[in-house]
């Protein structure tokens, strides 16, 4: 099963995990349900509450989900470690066996588009997909993923399939009766029943992206990448991880909020990819004392501008508390880091913000977060994927707060970095004499003489041990 375990002093993170991009462009219109205005329950002593009409057209549209994997793995290669002191522990690729792994996805459409989580098709070599009432297994491919939000699109060739109904996130309540559908354990369909217990949930160290519905109906290894709909059978989320000290479901599930999973599948469809827009900030939350200072209560506080950035060229400030991005309230720097990871490069915003308690417009036309301006890391070292060190990747790497650097997210297993010993996880701190705390830091002290080996510092574990690179 596709599922992974994260263990801290207090609890494990279960994940319920990107495979290949498809430049596939394509167009897809989501069945939506009807709005929901009205919510009742039995009045008559002759009626009984049953969900089993609904349920019986939303399981219809849950796939299971069967991947194989065959990737390379690293092996530590013993040396002396008076050596190890200058070199560093020394990792080479070596053949893995293949691992099969299990999971749910959700048909969006008739001729055969399913989403699911990114963690589930993630480095597959094979997908296969079974529909309900048909023992035919179809080859999947992926159409695009996005490991930033742990959504992702695939496609069989099919037919007449019966795609889910849309729900909204805007119409759900906390103590809606909701379902979640989907192959736990790979035991085959299984629905699970409870209530939304929270909405809007953020900041948990899941995924870059986050915007979860949290239910504490009953999500197990298997159910990722299935839904959780509401009790017309209307899709609310897509179940994606759980919070437990055993592994097992103690009540605490995550789904992503359908409102983001379509607009990411849209664009994943249309696209093969997402590019999010950039503004170019460093934020944070307002604490107790802070909001003393202002005359709005919920925002998200700048407390840096990169030069040349979008946010910069329209006049934000230090100490400017966002409040409205487009008329969508702000209530925190998660909230705005969603907003506006929700734009596409190039799209002018009204942000609504306040300073010297006047409140004041700005229109931002927002760049790629991907793009060069940011100091992209995919190529800054041959085969490394570098990323800037957030508290996410802290959260999960447990890497002091006092360690600025940049960090390794993925890795070639033939790369001369894997050679030397660096693996996903570590931290880049130093260049030569150049200490570096974000990918444009590390593309401006790789400057110089092409193609020359620069001496890297890499923290790991507490300990730091130089390679060199080029």
């Amino acid at each position: 099963m596709n599922d992974k375990t994260k263990t801290t002093p207090v609890i494990a993170i279960s994940l319920i995990l990107t495979g290949l991009l498809s430049l596939q462009a394509a167009k897809i219109t989501f069945e939506e349900m009807p709005e929901a205005t009205q919510r009742v329950m039995p009045t008559k002593p002759d009626e009984i509450l049953s969900f089993s009409r609904a349920i019986d057209k939303a399981k219809d549209s849950i796939v299971y989900i069967a991947t194989t994997q065959s990737k390379t793995q690293e092996y530590l290669q013993k040396v002396n470690p008076l050596l190890e002191e200058f070199l560093g522990r020394r990792y080479y690729p070596q053949p893995a066996p293949k691992r099969q792994s299990l999971g749910s996805g959700v048909i969006v459409s008739r001729d055969g588009y399913i989403i699911t989580n990114n963690h589930v098709v993630e480095d597959a070599d094979e997908i296969m997909v079974k529909v309900p009432g048909s023992e035919k297994e179809y080859s999947a491919r992926v159409i695009g993923t996005d490991p930033k939000s742990d959504i992702a699109v695939i496609k069989i060739d099919a037919d007449n399939l019966k795609p889910i109904k849309m729900g909204s996130s805007a119409h759900l309540k906390i103590g809606d009766v909701v379902f979640a559908i989907g192959n736990p354990f790979g035991v085959g369909l299984s629905v699970t029943q409870g209530i939304i217990s929270a909405q809007h949930k953020d900041s948990i160290g899941i995924n870059e992206y986050e915007n979860f519905i949290q239910t504490d109906a009953s999500i197990n290894p298997g159910n990722s990448g299935g839904a959780l709909v509401d009790s017309r059978g209307a899709l609310i989320g897509i179940n994606s991880a759980i919070i437990s000290r055993s592994g097992g479901n103690n009540g605490i599930g995550f789904a992503i909020e359908v409102d983001m999973v379509k607009d990411i599948a849209r664009k994943l469809i249309e696209n093969g990819s997402i590019d999010r827009g950039y503004l170019g900030v460093s934020i944070a939350n307002l604490t107790k004392e802070l909001r003393n200072l202002y005359s709005h209560a919920e925002g998200a506080l700048l407390i840096d501008i990169t030069p040349d950035s979008p946010a910069a060229d329209a006049g934000l400030q230090r100490g400017d508390l966002i409040v409205k991005v487009d008329g969508h309230d702000i209530k925190d720097a998660s909230d705005l880091k969603n907003v506006i990871g929700m734009y596409s490069p190039g799209t002018e915003v009204k942000v609504t913000y306040e300073r010297d308690h006047k409140t004041e417009t700005a229109d931002v036309r927002l760049s790629s977060l991907d793009g060069s301006a940011l100091g992209d890391g995919s190529h800054l070292f041959k085969g490394v994927t570098l990323e800037d060190l957030n508290e996410q990747y802290r959260y999960r790497l447990h890497i002091p707060s006092d360690v600025a650097g940049v960090v390794v997210t993925r890795l070639d297993a033939d790369s001369e970095a894997a050679a030397q010993g660096i693996r996903p996880g570590d931290v880049i701190v130093q260049i030569e004499k150049t200490p570096v705390d974000s990918t444009q830091a590390v593309a401006k002290a790789l400057k110089g003489k092409k193609n020359a080996y620069k001496r890297v510092y890499v923290y790991r574990d507490g300990r730091v041990f130089v390679v060199a690179l080029k």
